[in-house]
């Protein structure tokens, strides 16, 4: 049975792809009733990566107690949610697994419908959650720490991949670029705030694939510029690393403005430029686009940065739009490591793929 957003149905949401554990309760109307996200940053620090076993056990130990918080802080209980959502992949598998059983559990005990969430559409679909204005077709920029895409966003299950990276998704660029300068973790904020203090023109950076006919994003060459930069530096200063930083995040981000730029041209229908996923977080990257957007005329739509990183709610919004079309799944639904949004789109030259 589909159900019209404008009855708020009640949907539970649960995240667990990487190393946040997430929970929480959405509305239809766009209400957030009650939502938990748990950060394990410091379980990971010392690795200088996230270790996905102590994240699968992580998740484990912390789902239970957060869906009883949530649901307590709601003052509602699971026979009063309409169905639960949770990500089947992409991500961690072990993760994924984790949340995936917990999701399962909870529909087959309480005889709701379980809707089994891409991670990724979860990230495409956060926008309409925060701006109820935002009408399809749009055009997205996604970008985290796996995963560097556009795509045409022509419905909910209906996406065109326009371009995605060949080698590293710029997230990750980001976080490797951080280790190499001993920027701590996580690396993108730590790097983000370095930058701030930098000359972005001291280090002639290379911009891979900037200004080609091709129209994918590459990341690798960059990372590696910046390895020999800061190799060539026998003792460096903060002002050193913090230029470093600063080139790395104007390279970076010029490489990403004009991959979107090219895309525009592409999908001409787009009501709206809209980017998503953790490294939308980023401020210079957020301005440049808002200014590539203005360019070309278009609205510029952004969530706001707690929902750009990793969260239960965008999930719980994704499960809303596809419980809306009656889009459901059955107990049967897998986990998934890799989960193209366009299963579709031609394969991408390069071995390191991020679908």
């Amino acid at each position: 049975m589909a159900f019209p957003l404008v009855l708020g149905p009640l949907v539970l949401g649960i995240e667990s792809s990487c190393d946040e554990t997430a929970v929480a309760l959405v509305r239809g109307d766009r209400t957030i009733l009650a939502q938990r996200i748990a950060s394990q940053d410091e379980a990971h620090r010392p690795f200088g990566g996230v270790v996905p076993e102590l994240a699968a056990r992580a998740h484990a130990d912390r789902l239970a107690p957060m869906i009883a918080a949530v649901l307590a802080e709601a003052g509602v209980t699971l026979n009063d949610v309409d169905a639960i959502a949770g990500t089947a992949g992409p991500g961690l598998i072990g993760g994924v697994m984790v949340g995936l059983v917990t999701a399962k559990a909870l529909a087959y005990a309480a005889d709701k419908p379980l809707i089994a969430v891409n991670h990724l559409e979860g990230h495409a679909l956060s926008p309409r959650l925060a701006d109820a204005s935002l009408q399809f077709p749009y055009l997205l920029l996604l970008v985290s720490g796996g995963h560097c895409q556009l795509l045409g966003v022509e419905g909910v299950g209906r996406y065109r991949r326009l371009a995605t990276t060949i080698d590293d998704a710029v997230g990750e660029a980001f976080d490797k670029s951080a280790k190499l300068l001993g920027l701590g973790f996580p690396g993108g904020p730590a790097l983000e705030r370095a930058a701030r203090d930098g000359d972005p023109r001291r280090f002639a950076l290379p911009r891979p694939l900037v200004g080609s006919n091709d129209p994918h994003f590459s990341f690798a060459g960059l990372k590696s510029a910046v390895l020999r930069a800061r190799a060539g530096i026998a003792d460096p200063s903060d002002q050193d690393i913090a230029d470093l930083a600063a080139s790395f995040q104007q390279a970076a981000t010029d490489c990403l403005v004009d991959r979107t730029a090219r895309a525009i041209l592409a999908f001409p229908q787009a009501s709206a430029l809209v980017v998503a996923g953790g490294v939308a977080a980023n401020q210079a990257i957020r301005g440049a686009l808002a200014r590539l957007a203005g360019r070309y005329h278009l609205p510029f739509v952004a969530p706001p940065l707690w929902l750009c990183t990793d969260n239960a709610a965008m999930i719980a919004w994704a499960g809303l739009e596809r419980l809306a079309l009656g889009d459901t799944d059955d107990l049967h639904a897998r986990a998934r490591p890799r989960w193209p949004l366009d299963p579709d789109a031609e394969v991408a030259r390069g071995a390191g793929v991020k679908a």
